[in-house]
């Protein structure tokens, strides 16, 4: 990185600024993808979906033009890496979503939550911390490490060199492997745009689709953040590193694992060893950027409300353990897989997010049979 600006400093502050971006524009669309899972079980209505599909769109058309211009190098991110532990991804993604079902959004909807005064949903990422951490360092994550990852297939063995889907179509096809890059971004962009936009009512939402664009854009901005502006030289053991990330490599929007480092952080302040990091900071831009835009828009409110019945409180308490669980177990979250993940055509985080989408669905369908 260029004269004197600290790199640690420049990703720490832009990951609380694209934070705050995500924040107020979830807020302000009321983009959610439980919601919009559920929108469609329940009343066929696919206006959210799309919302999320056109953000996937554009994170991966934006993620893979960094890459192709030299810009990052994606298949360093940890989605990547050529070991796939296809059973932690299913578990994991499986119980994320019956978990962010049960307790009625993911990390980033409570985080938003947070931000716009809802004081039940900070209780909810409460939990999803204690059990995040406990599933990177702690019980949980002994069960995971002894069970769940040793279940895992090394894609090296294939000649491939990560576990994204165009070195497979490389391998395949034998073309280069940012032609196959290119070719396989522009095949499902061009799908998922048609898609999103053969719908009037969402064509002439202008809110939702400029929303998409910009959530879509932050995650782009993340890679890019992390991965260029935060890779340089380590003054003190001159290695070369990425700055300020807590898997010690390039990332972007990915929000369990950061809540349990924002616990950690809080509960250990004067460890000096730890540090902000760019998923910290980015979680508090989420609770900051969505508080802005309540306040800019007189819609702040303080809700203290409790759980509606003790069942409630157990029910919301169980899918949050869930969540914390399953979104480190499967290596991120609705927005950590679902939209970053995905944007880096990892195999292996289109199998957490059909895990995910499924296990949020069955969720669903269970509560209406019951009902």
């Amino acid at each position: 990185m260029d004269g004197g600006m600290n790199p640690v400093t420049v990703v720490v502050w832009g990951g609380l600024l694209l934070g705050a971006i995500f924040g107020a524009v979830a807020h302000k669309t009321n983009f959610c993808t439980m919601g919009a899972i559920s929108d469609v079980v329940n009343m066929e209505h696919w206006g959210r979906m799309r919302m999320w599909l056109l953000a996937i769109a554009v994170a991966l058309l934006g993620t893979t033009t960094l890459y192709v211009l030299g810009q990052v190098d994606i298949t360093k991110s940890i989605y990547q890496r050529p070991m796939l532990p296809w059973l932690s991804l299913l578990v994991g993604g499986g119980l994320f979503g019956v978990g962010m079902t049960l307790a009625g959004g993911c990390a980033n909807k409570n985080l938003v939550r947070v931000g716009g005064g809802n004081l039940r949903s900070l209780v909810v990422l409460v939990f999803v911390g204690l059990s995040a951490y406990m599933t990177l360092k702690g019980l949980f994550g002994q069960w995971r490490a002894s069970f769940l990852d040793p279940v895992r297939i090394d894609l090296s063995t294939w000649g491939l060199a990560n576990q994204s889907i165009p070195a497979a179509v490389s391998q395949l096809g034998g073309w280069s492997m940012l032609t196959a890059w290119q070719g396989v971004t522009a095949v499902l962009v061009l799908l998922l745009v048609v898609f999103v936009f053969k719908d009037k009512r969402f064509r002439s939402n202008l809110a939702q689709v400029l929303g998409s664009v910009v959530l879509g854009l932050v995650v782009v901005a993340g890679w890019y953040l992390t991965g260029h502006i935060g890779y340089g030289e380590n003054p003190e053991t001159l290695e070369t590193v990425y700055f300020a990330t807590n898997t010690r490599t390039l990332e972007s929007m990915s929000f369990v694992a950061p809540v349990a480092y924002s616990l950690e952080l809080l509960m250990l302040w004067t460890d000096k060893s730890l540090k902000i990091s760019f998923g910290v900071a980015s979680a508090i831009g989420i609770v900051l950027g969505s508080w802005g835009y309540a306040i800019a828009t007189g819609n702040f409110r303080w809700k203290g409300e409790g759980f509606a019945s003790f069942d409630d409180l157990r029910v919301q308490l169980l899918g949050a353990i869930l969540m914390g669980f399953g979104g480190v177990t499967a290596m991120g979250c609705t927005i950590g897989q679902g939209l970053t993940g995905v944007s880096t055509l990892a195999i292996g985080s289109l199998l957490a997010l059909l895990a995910l989408v499924g296990g949020s669905v069955a969720t669903m369908k269970y509560q209406i049979w019951r009902a």
